[in-house]
């Protein structure tokens, strides 16, 4: 490889200090260890929680919507709800109007641990927020939001 096949450091540093990607990934992380931490009392991941929470509906939800609202394919969702399902937390049934499509609930007990999760992450949650420079969670939600969202039909992809 000759040295005009490199990456010039400066772009290392470039990408280093502006990729959004990196600091959303970044901070996401951080952001998952101390949810995990504060939710490890109650035997919850940050995930876990998350996941749960989706189903706090007042019908249980099919595969696709839960998938859809964590972005998650299928697969993921159904490799996440398996530990949850074997500790009783959740449930998976059939669909009762297309026995190929299940329904996803939480149990008594997974209804139990969610109650327990609910405290810890409001405070963990006001915390965080307390410690935005700025204070604006409503924007930094607002921008997260925007970029969670598909990219718009005919705009290019990275």
């Amino acid at each position: 490889m000759s040295k005009d096949d490199s990456v010039p450091f400066q772009t290392t540093l470039l990408v280093r200090d502006t990729c959004l990607c990196l600091h959303a990934q970044r901070a996401a992380r951080a952001l998952a260890r101390r949810f995990d931490e504060a939710l490890r009392p109650v035997g919850l991941t940050n995930g876990q929680f998350s996941l749960m929470m989706s189903l706090n509906r007042p019908e249980p939800p099919p595969m696709a919507p839960v998938a859809a609202l964590l972005a998650m394919d299928r697969t993921t969702l159904t490799a996440a709800l398996k530990p949850l399902e074997q500790r009783g937390l959740v449930r998976v049934t059939p669909d009762p109007k297309d026995r190929r499509s299940r329904r996803l609930s939480l149990t008594e007990s997974g209804m139990a641990a969610l109650i327990a999760a609910v405290p810890i992450w409001t405070r963990l949650h006001r915390d965080i927020e307390a410690e935005l420079p700025g204070g604006d969670a409503l924007r930094l939600r607002a921008d997260l939001v925007a970029l969670s969202r598909p990219p718009a039909a005919g705009r290019l992809a990275a």
